[in-house]
């Protein structure tokens, strides 16, 4: 077996045990704007951390469905392992990723990212990427990571000020971290990432208004599709550096 194929298998066993981590957390998370993080189960039992299985105390499950996260964090991880291969950026996205599935969760639920996520992320990712370009056989530039960073962040602001109705200021956070992962491999991938990510979320609510589930003027979980975008970005990218 290839030093390729042990990083895919690495990358999938990395997913599947941090992905079961997920569901404790995006429960906790998922409440409305100024209401408290969640402490305790649906039974009423306190919940110990953010980290942990996402059972009550009587062994049922609460939160998203485990398996499902499990499966989806580790198709991610494959993904990037297999486009990345063996170049220590890779340790980055593996740490990142299951940040993104989380903020997708929650978004989704409850049309929210919280800033406890979203600026860590964005620090996070300039400080792993910053050391991975002081290692060899790196394949991205750091500054241009810190640019991408800065550039997203205050386009998506533009945009906030200009319609905030359609682009909340968490997808303006979320922008600084996308833009650092994203500029890493250079700009045509964070213009390449961005299009995605607003192709993706035009869709979704196109076929909402199609199915007559939404209207024209219905708010819709934009960061999930950000990331989705942010994420076809970075496989191609990638692939190609």
């Amino acid at each position: 077996m290839d030093l390729d194929l042990w990083s895919a298998v690495a990358a999938a066993v990395w997913g599947a045990v941090v992905g079961a981590l997920v569901p404790r957390a995006a429960y906790r998370l998922s409440v409305e704007p100024e209401q408290p993080w969640r402490d305790r189960c649906p039974d009423g039992h306190p919940i110990g951390g953010w980290v942990g299985w996402a059972r009550c105390a009587d062994g049922r499950a609460y939160g998203p469905r485990a398996v499902l996260v499990c499966a989806v964090t580790a198709l991610v991880c494959v993904g990037l392992a297999v486009a990345t291969g063996t170049r220590p950026e890779l340790a980055v996205w593996l740490l990142l990723a299951p940040v993104g599935v989380l903020l997708t969760i929650v978004d989704f639920r409850v049309q929210r990212l919280p800033d406890v996520l979203t600026l860590p992320l964005a620090a996070l990712a300039l400080v792993l990427l910053a050391a991975a370009a002081a290692l060899p056989e790196h394949a991205g530039d750091w500054l241009t990571a810190l640019l991408g960073a800065l550039v997203l962040g205050c386009a998506y602001f533009v945009l906030f000020l200009v319609n905030p109705n359609g682009m909340g200021f968490g997808d303006v956070k979320l922008a600084l971290a996308l833009g650092a992962v994203l500029g890493w491999y250079g700009w045509g991938t964070v213009v390449l990432g961005t299009f995605a990510g607003f192709l993706f979320g035009g869709l979704y609510g196109l076929g909402l208004v199609a199915l007559r589930r939404a209207g024209r003027r219905t708010s819709i979980p934009f960061g999930p599709f950000l990331i989705a975008g942010a994420f076809v970005g970075l496989l191609i990218g990638a692939f190609a550096a």
